[in-house]
């Protein structure tokens, strides 16, 4: 742990059908499954929280990094201890249905519309999200999106529907992978994509892109912490999972939260209510 966090391809693991990370990991007590978006392992900021928790309790977390969609599905099928998403719709219908527990709120940032220099739609400075996404279709302009369930491709869609616009238009690409593959396509085509602000900065000096859109108030970003219901699943570690969830929300989780930067810049803000 004192290099990079142990993490499962969490797409790899589905792939296999019959592999499961409670077949792995359910008997060692001291190992505490989370399942998490792309955007807190990309950004490095588990990297930095983990080796803490583990000094500071014993337990060792293994991640495994996905989208949201995918995360959840985990926790829904007991794969996992407890998960960390940002999709506030998907996140409440899943405590809804009975498979998490105890939502806590953690920490936020925001999304951010990015593209290419030449910005060929003319949307750089726009401040109403929805207006450039409308002006990008229009232009039928390269979009990337992820096209993976995740947060991000969550409120992508989201954005689309507002603007009652269908994204099928010609440079429309859904390509199914994470935040960081996603970025390195979009600046390889010289396209548009929407992104969190965490992974842009732990990515921006590797692009040849420009962020274009911020500050819309529908690009908030929030994420939560959220076990899995133990009545549901008896091989869960529900004590390291809470110590883990316990532990973000404390002092010392939020404020190294708080001080996680990139190049001088705040990934995170921490929101523990």
């Amino acid at each position: 742990m004192n290099n990079k966090i142990k993490t499962f391809s969490a797409v790899a693991a589905l792939a296999l059908g019959s592999f499961s990370a409670t077949d792995v990991y359910a008997n060692d007590a001291n190992v505490v499954r989370l399942a998490t978006t792309t955007s807190t392992y990309h950004s490095g900021l588990l990297d930095y929280l983990l080796p803490e928790f583990q000094k500071d309790s014993g337990y060792e977390v293994q991640v495994l990094a996905a989208g949201t969609g995918k995360a959840l599905k985990m926790g829904e099928n007991g794969d996992v201890d407890l998960v960390m998403t940002h999709a506030p719709k998907a996140e409440a219908n899943f405590v809804e249905k009975g498979y998490g527990v105890e939502p806590k709120s953690l920490m936020y940032n925001d999304f951010v519309l990015v593209g290419p220099k030449a910005d060929p739609a003319h949307i750089h400075g726009m401040k109403d999200v929805t207006a450039a996404f409308k002006k990008m279709a229009e232009s039928d302009v390269t979009f990337v999106s992820r096209g993976d369930d995740s947060g991000t491709n969550k409120k992508e869609l989201n954005l689309w529907a507002q603007t009652k616009i269908e994204p099928n238009f010609g440079g429309y690409k859904a390509v199914g992978q994470g935040m960081g593959p996603t970025l390195n396509m979009t600046s390889e085509l010289q396209a548009y994509t929407l992104t969190d602000r965490g992974t842009w900065l732990a990515y921006q000096n590797k692009l040849d892109l420009e962020i274009m859109v911020e500050g819309d108030k529908r690009l908030f970003n929030p994420y939560q912490v959220i076990l899995i219901n133990p009545e549901r699943y008896k091989n869960l570690n529900t004590k390291g999972a809470q110590a883990f969830s316990d532990w973000l929300v404390s002092d010392k989780g939020q404020a190294m939260i708080n001080s996680f930067k990139l190049n001088g810049k705040q990934l995170f803000t921490a929101d523990a209510k």
